[in-house]
């Protein structure tokens, strides 16, 4: 701690006012000693409290007082100094009046931060104010019974009160003599000036005395002599008059009196030690009081000239002096005489401190005739002052010894505290070191900075350096040190510089910075998702209208291959047709996947089998050149994952691996159990199946790894690659409870891992036959139901070459009209989603009435949540093969059922 700070800190502790300072919450963090005394609660007792709570919370009846009312509490809101006086309750109960003043202190960016109170007692002044009310009641009582006439006025002159001696001498009443009716009273001829010097001596509020002829209640006149004094409050403020008028008719008395008063006002200097003394100008004659004689060591009989007093100043302070006394006498300056010097006795030759003060008397012509004023001997008070300058000495000596207690500070912070050089080595530290960055302190003074901060943090360690230099103060600087284990800390740095040395105070906030790494991170994921759901959202709708725009395409064209139409030629160009629709489909499917929004059936699936299964198709799409390598762990449990989804999935990733190494490498699928303890990112907390697929080719940057989900990104080149295989299995991965993890390097190759959820159920194989196909005894009426006119013939064609009759319907209410009619279906084939009533609640509705009716719903897609599990369920765009197949098997399970 330097000088300044200890004086500052010195002064704040002994100060008699009390001191409180308050944080950006208004709690209390600092109180003075004078703070304590006052309130009779400690620091501890009022720290991290509202100060409002711990003093100030009660009015003097006993009722609260709310905080949005109190004064105090709103200068650090309203930016401004408060100050009032307000009632304090004492610790032990009792309340006293204050004075407060409530500044805000601001940051460097100008915002509050906090308030600093500064509180007086009022006990002592208010007392001294009910006493100055009873003085003044008791000084118009004794007024009013004093022997001669009184009167007060106020600062303008005006008269506000005249003893009952005025009203009887001058039989005048109150309303006729306050203000400046007292003038009234007086004889016309003094009458003007009377009022003349009355009015000069308030304007300057010196004394007032003047004597005139006062009209008496009996008619005549009588001289009387009215003086007066100004009265100046504590603070110096001029409050008015307070004089009395005597009536002198008798000349004696007046005589006597005047006697009396001469004397008095000679006693008063003698007593104030204070001399009066005059130089005329023009002749340079001096008059000069024995006791200011004493003042320049010259005895009381022994004449003087302006010489003595100029050859008697102290050479230190001749010049100032000097100068002072001729701005008095400058016309042009006119300023007044204030100085304080020595001077060295002449004939005892004693050093002594002399107060002077005066004023140049000017005439009409501005020359200066007289410079007249006062002295007085103030070398006792200098004692006082150099004993004073002695105390503070001595206190600094004593702040000196307590700062030996302070460095207890420096022992316990859990800061970093430093004494660092400019040479690049720390000069000292406390034992907080040593726990933070696990070196002992030897070692931590033997190494430079450049030894233990970080690499890439030189140059910016550099440039504080350079601010340092020039005497900048540093704050929230942050850089990593090196810990003993080899990782590093990062530490936010106040730095202050000092000649050759800079101090410093280091906090370790790694634990910030990476809990704010996390929620960046978070914040990212957050993004990313909200992305990719506007994405889902777009993708699905535009693959649900693809969905019902294929769906009349392929099934005219398997109609047309099915029945042979044309030539072989046309034949070619049919199957050609089917490819491309079939494509188009699977494109469709994965639109869906990525939009989590196709029509999944999870089940309990054995990954071991399914991937070993897949091998020889990878080996086959992948060519020659790429080497498949299958690893799958032992006793491996089912997951719970869609077959079909999970194999496209794969089919996707090898195609992925196989175009990523064009020159051949190595395609390595494993397939292992994990659980995840805690959440990691995607990925909850509960036990997988990882099923990664690896490749060896070229990799990607970070970049691209980023970007590698979204739809339609694609690193291939245009017209190689539609952009959807990875965020299809993305969104599987999702829509199954699982996730995708990606990870890669340029020239090392990818690594796609695919977290499924271990299923609860064990896998079963399908006893149920590849390829059922309704009976004749299976077929009746049909109800086809779907607001998409193509679609809806389309669909109507196949269930008529199946041997169905079919009923067609635009809508649910459509629908429900025409059994209302009479109509009785012996099977419902409805679309899902459609302007007004759903699939879902046509089914529902009709099974209301018809529990036994066979429902099947068609749809361009359908969420899991969305459908009935007991409803069966036909994906857009279908074949009549497909659509034979899932009439089978509902046939199939209204028999079992």
């Amino acid at each position: 701690m330097n000088s300044v700070e200890r004086r500052l800190n010195a002064i704040v502790t002994n100060s008699t006012m009390a001191i409180f300072l308050m944080d950006d919450r208004q709690h209390c963090i600092f109180m003075n000693a004078a703070a304590e005394a006052l309130t009779g609660f400690r620091l501890e007792e009022a720290l991290n409290r509202p100060l409002h709570d711990v003093v100030h919370h009660q009015r003097p009846d006993g009722s609260p007082y709310p905080l949005e009312e109190c004064p105090i509490d709103q200068a650090f809101p309203e930016r401004e100094r408060m100050q009032g006086e307000e009632i304090f309750v004492h610790k032990d109960g009792h309340f006293y009046p204050v004075a407060f003043t409530a500044s805000p202190i601001t940051g460097d960016d100008g915002q509050p931060i906090g308030t600093i109170i500064e509180v007086r007692d009022l006990t002592e002044e208010k007392a001294r104010e009910a006493a100055l009310r009873e003085s003044e009641s008791r000084f118009r009582n004794m007024a009013d019974h004093a022997p001669v006439m009184m009167w007060v006025t106020d600062p303008s002159g005006s008269c506000t009160y005249l003893n009952r001696q005025w009203y009887e001498f001058t039989g005048q009443t109150p309303a006729e003599a306050e203000g400046y009716g007292w003038l009234e009273a007086t004889h016309p001829d003094d009458r003007t000036r009377a009022h003349d010097a009355f009015v000069a001596a308030n304007s300057e509020r010196r004394p007032f005395r003047v004597e005139y002829r006062l009209q008496h209640v009996s008619g005549g006149y009588r001289w009387a002599i009215d003086a007066a004094s100004p009265r100046f409050g504590d603070d110096g403020q001029y409050l008015g008059y307070i004089g009395s008028v005597i009536d002198i008719h008798e000349r004696r008395e007046a005589e006597e009196r005047l006697a009396l008063s001469e004397e008095q006002l000679r006693l008063a200097l003698e007593v104030a030690e204070i001399g009066q003394w005059d130089v005329d100008q023009s002749t340079g004659r001096m008059f000069w009081p024995p006791s200011i004689k004493a003042m320049f060591g010259i005895s009381p009989d022994v004449p003087v000239t302006l010489d003595d007093y100029r050859d008697g100043l102290h050479p230190d302070d001749r010049e100032k002096t000097l100068s002072a006394y001729a701005s008095a006498s400058d016309p042009g300056l006119r300023a007044l005489y204030d100085v304080e010097y020595r001077t060295i006795g002449k004939e005892d030759g004693v050093v002594r401190w002399v107060a002077a003060k005066g004023r140049g008397l000017f005439d009409e012509q501005g020359h200066c005739y007289r410079v007249i004023g006062t002295a007085i001997d103030i070398t006792a008070r200098k004692a006082v002052e150099i004993r004073l300058q002695q105390l503070n000495e001595q206190l600094e000596h004593e702040v000196e010894q307590q700062t030996a207690e302070r460095n207890r500070v420096w022992e316990m912070s859990p800061d970093l505290l430093a004494i660092m050089g400019f040479d690049g080595f720390l000069k000292a530290i406390n034992p907080a070191w040593e726990p933070t960055l696990g070196r002992d302190t030897a070692t931590l003074l033997a190494m430079s900075f450049r030894e233990q901060v970080h690499p890439d943090d030189h140059q910016a360690v550099q440039a504080v350096i350079e601010r340092l230099l020039r005497g900048e103060k540093v704050e929230r600087f942050e850089d990593r040190l090196a810990h003993a284990d080899g990782s590093w800390r990062w530490i936010s740095w106040t730095l202050v510089p000092e000649g050759d040395v800079f101090y410093a105070v280091g906090r370790d906030v790694t634990m910030e910075r990476e809990a704010a790494q996390e929620l960046m991170q978070a914040q990212e994921a957050l993004r990313q998702s909200q992305k990719m759901e506007a994405m889902g959202q777009l993708t699905g709708g535009v693959a649900h209208d693809f969905n019902n725009l294929l769906t009349p395409i392929v099934g005219a064209l398997d109609l047309l291959q099915r029945k042979g139409v044309g030539g072989e030629r046309e034949q070619r160009l049919i199957e050609g047709a089917i490819q491309s629709a079939d494509r188009a489909r699977i494109l469709v499917q994965r639109l869906l996947a990525f939009a989590r929004r196709q029509p999944l059936q999870p089940a309990a699936v054995n990954i071991a089998g399914l991937v070993e299964g897949m091998a020889d198709l990878l080996a086959s799409t992948t060519g020659p050149q790429v080497r498949v390598v299958v690893e799958v762990a032992d006793d491996l449990p089912p997951a719970r994952a869609d077959a079909n989804q999970l194999e496209m999935a794969l089919l996707n990733l090898g195609v992925n691996a196989r175009d990523a190494m064009p020159q051949g490498g190595t395609l390595r699928i494993s397939a292992t159990r994990d659980s995840v303890r805690e959440p990691r990112g995607p990925l909850k907390r509960g036990h997988y199946i990882r099923l990664s697929v690896a490749d060896t080719g070229m990799g990607m940057d970070e970049a691209t790894v980023a970007r590698a989900v979204e739809p339609f990104f694609s690193t291939k080149g245009i017209g190689k690659g539609t952009g959807l295989g990875l965020s299809m299995v993305h969104g599987l991965a999702a829509q199954l409870g699982g996730a995708l993890t990606l990870s890669s390097r340029e020239g090392v190759g990818t690594n796609v891992e695919l977290w499924l959820p271990i299923s609860a159920t064990i896998a079963e194989g399908s006893n149920a036959p590849s390829n059922p196909t309704p009976t004749s005894a299976d077929r009746g009426v049909v109800l086809l139901v779907d607001d998409e006119d193509v679609v809806r013939a389309s669909t109507a064609d196949m269930l008529e070459e199946l041997g169905y009759e079919v009923l067609e319907a635009a809508s649910g209410e459509d629908g429900l009209a025409l059994v209302a009619e009479g109509a009785v279906p012996d099977l419902l084939v409805t679309d899902h989603l459609m302007p007004g009533m759903s699939g879902v609640e046509l089914a529902q509705t009709l099974r209301a009435t018809l529990p036994d009716l066979p429902v099947l719903i068609v749809s361009g897609y359908a969420d899991v949540e969305d459908l009935s599990p007991g409803l069966a369920r036909l994906t857009k765009p279908f074949r009549s093969a497909e659509l034979a197949t899932c009439l089978a098997q509902i046939t199939i399970s209204n028999r079992e059922a």
